[in-house]
């Protein structure tokens, strides 16, 4: 599961940064795929064209009914890699289950597909499987999990559109699936419990879309636990909030929202970045997760094992061997909300120890031609590096949810 895990991985994130033509990206991810509202897309999609069928479970990458055996049925055990007395000590951190998770969470992947056209099928492939549990799988630990199929604009499309070539990827037909997905969900399975949206990239611009445009002011609103669209801009109005969703403050709030982009502390996101930007349509929202959670900026991330983008394997401390698909350095990486003229970012420093054997750095930087591509900041590890807190938050939010239900 290991070797699958890292070749995959490191496929898929070549696969999403290595432009058509070898021309140069001039804008990232989002600005080519995700940045579109429902509206605007919709003016480019046929009438005819209908959405997936939700009903039908092998459209579902995880559903309850079908764990254990679907994408979310990865190994996510960790080995934890800390210092007791001036040595380095190891040991595995397995995960479990919750048992009855009193809420849902319901989750977009982003850009993941290898397909060869502007939209995916609605045919897993390994990339869409292994980003999903590297992504979202943990959060078992606090909800039952729920995260549909959907024909999203794939890597080609997005390549294509980075080189300004004529593509056929229609983000409204990825938008009008999600819809789909989240209107059955709501009917079939939801049956009054709280849900927590779940978000990375495209994925969170879908959801920052039906947020905006199907929950927020309709009854669905009363069962958002929280809503956490990763690794996008998310604009606030001059109230702080997006679309009157406030931000979260504490891991108890709920009905609120938690979205962010991140960025190496020593390496701010230049002027032309998309991630965090400030606009007119509002200050870009950063809600830190290692302060929403408790535990005053220090991340509890879950690193993969697996190579980086130049191929090279990441080395946690030296003479220790990671054999788990995951590995946790405790106190290495802090995380801070900053703002500037231009943006609003998540700031990831490294507090690396000389004096002992662990690792001073970390891994997460697209890099393009051999070169860091600064724009993109760490949004291949956006949800990676806050992973513990983002769960931690939504144990606590469950909590909340049932006891003020409880009645």
């Amino acid at each position: 599961m290991k070797l699958m895990f890292a070749a995959s991985l490191l496929a898929l994130t070549l696969a999403a940064c290595q432009p058509a033509q070898e021309a140069e990206p001039a804008v990232p991810e989002t600005d080519a795929a995700e940045t579109e509202t429902v509206d605007e897309a919709a003016a480019e999609t046929p009438a005819a064209v209908e959405a997936a069928d939700y009903s039908v479970s092998d459209n579902w990458l995880c559903l309850p009914s079908k764990a254990g055996s679907d994408a979310c049925a990865n190994d996510l055990s960790a080995t934890v890699i800390d210092v007791k007395d001036g040595a380095v000590v190891t040991d595995v951190e397995y995960y479990e289950p919750a048992s009855e998770p009193a809420i849902d969470c319901f989750y977009v992947y982003p850009t993941a597909s290898t397909d060869p056209g502007g939209n995916s099928d609605l045919i897993a492939d390994p990339a869409e499987e292994i980003t999903v549990g590297a992504q979202f799988a943990r959060f078992g630990e606090a909800c039952r999990l729920y995260a549909p199929m959907y024909r999203q604009v794939t890597l080609a499309g997005l390549r294509a559109r980075m080189a300004g070539q004529e593509t056929d990827a229609d983000a409204a037909l990825a938008a009008a699936d999600v819809k789909a997905a989240w209107d059955y969900y709501l009917e079939n399975y939801n049956d009054g419990r709280g849900v927590v949206l779940v978000g990375h990239s495209q994925g969170s611009g879908v959801i920052r879309d039906l947020l905006a445009s199907d929950i927020i002011g309709t009854p669905a609103q009363d069962l958002v636990v929280s809503a956490m669209p990763t690794g996008i801009t998310v604009p606030a109005g001059e109230d702080g909030t997006f679309n009157g969703m406030p931000p979260c403050d504490t891991a108890s709030d709920t009905g609120c929202i938690i979205a962010y982009s991140s960025f190496r502390a020593e390496s701010p996101p230049p002027a032309s970045s998309f991630f965090g930007l400030n606009s007119p349509a509002g200050k870009a929202l950063c809600v830190n997760p290692a302060m929403v959670s408790g535990d005053d900026g220090v991340l509890d991330a879950y690193l993969s094992t697996g190579p980086d983008m130049t191929g090279k394997a990441p080395v946690f401390a030296e003479g220790v061997e990671v054999e788990t698909p995951f590995a946790k350095v405790p106190g290495l990486l802090t995380a801070e909300c900053v703002s500037t003229d231009t943006h609003n970012y998540l700031a990831i420093t490294a507090n690396g120890d000389p004096s002992d054997a662990r690792t001073d750095t970390f891994s997460g930087d697209v890099v393009i031609g051999g070169m860091v591509a600064r724009d993109w900041g760490l949004h291949l590890i956006d949800m990676h590096v806050p992973m513990g807190n983002l769960v931690k938050i939504v144990k606590a939010q469950s909590a909340a949810w049932e006891a003020s239900h409880s009645e």
